[in-house]
């Protein structure tokens, strides 16, 4: 029977070591690792709980070794924290779920990747980086504007402030960000219009969108962003259903441009946002998505389209050892070419 080892960072190890609420808003719940481990367990494998990367190292260097891992480490520390234990696997040859180190590190840095799927001609609000308040000198986009920090994830730092109309706010929510995450803001033009994020499953050609999920705020919601707070306590403050019509559809194609094109793998979702026009934009890409059955946005995505948690976790499994066996083909052809 296959071992598969789980690796993740553990929101109530991190509190225990004095980390406050939101530093560790990433990080995963106990029951979403147990969740987890007892899916595995009913496709048929073994699992190992290794936790997050400096217990990977010890068990790394005590010789330790899994057929698989199930990779939703988030990392702590830098641009490159969510490649952190992709990276130690790679060197180790073992192989583990989801994307890449390339394409983690990229996509956590929000402005790159814009930069990224600008040049590919995919649809992005015109946006600044800010790394010192010396940046607002030069800064010339139009108001309204919206900021948040470059490198976080699960709408950490975006409240009902992140919708800036003036030059004072832009001052103030700035300032305020990079004394509170240590890190560039992300200011970008606001997209009035619809917001979706779209649900992929798979590698390369073999990538689909399991649904196209719009967020519909409630009138008790923080108004108009998609906010730490909203996505938080979404059962209170956020409607969710499946869209069908055209402009969703045209939010799906685009999803999975980006996704091939970066070249994300397994499984994971892609943010966008209607401009005045009514044309979706890419907003953001989420590559290691999180995986709670009922509070994350993917698992609901698929809940909404018929799809149970089971053959969810099935199909990431399935792209992960397809992309295995096709590297071992791939090699076993390349020592054929060199005879």
């Amino acid at each position: 029977m296959m071992t598969i080892g789980l690796t993740y960072d553990l929101r109530d190890d991190y509190l225990a070591e004095g980390l406050s609420e939101d530093d560790t808003a990433e990080f995963d719940r106990e029951d979403t690792i147990q969740a987890i481990q007892h899916t595995l367990h009913d496709l048929g494998y073994e699992t190992d709980r290794i936790g997050n990367i400096k217990h990977l190292t010890r068990r790394l260097a005590a010789g330790e070794r899994w057929d698989m891992v199930f990779n939703i480490a988030e990392g702590f520390r830098g641009y490159g924290r969510e490649a952190q234990v992709p990276a130690l696997l790679d060197a180790y040859e073992i192989p583990y779920t989801f994307s890449d180190p390339l394409v983690l590190c990229l996509t956590l840095h929000k402005g790159m990747t814009k930069a990224v799927v600008r040049d590919l001609g995919i649809p992005t609000p015109d946006f600044r980086v800010v790394e010192n308040m010396s940046d607002l000198e030069l800064f010339d986009l139009p108001f309204p504007v919206f900021a948040k920090p470059v490198a976080e994830g699960t709408s950490k730092g975006i409240t009902a402030s992140s919708k800036i109309w003036s030059e004072n706010q832009l001052i103030s929510v700035c300032a305020r960000s990079l004394f509170a995450y240590k890190q560039p803001v992300l200011v970008e033009a606001f997209l009035p219009g619809r917001e979706f994020t779209v649900g992929i499953v798979g590698t390369g050609k073999d990538a689909m969108a399991l649904g196209v999920m719009e967020v519909i705020l409630r009138d008790t919601a923080e108004p108009e962003v998609y906010s730490y707070q909203n996505k938080e306590r979404c059962e209170e403050f956020v409607d969710y259903h499946l869209a069908k019509d055209a402009l969703a559809e045209n939010a799906r194609e685009l999803a999975l441009a980006v996704w091939h094109r970066i070249g994300c793998r397994d499984a994971g979702r892609v943010d966008m946002r209607a401009d005045a026009n009514g044309i979706p934009n890419f907003m953001e890409i989420n590559p290691l998505a999180g995986l709670h059955p009922q509070h994350s946005d993917l698992p609901i995505i698929a809940t909404l389209a018929g799809i149970p948690y089971r053959s969810l976790l099935e199909a990431i499994l399935d792209s992960a050892f397809a992309r295995v066996q096709g590297s071992e083909h791939t090699e076993d052809l390349s020592a054929y070419m060199r005879r």
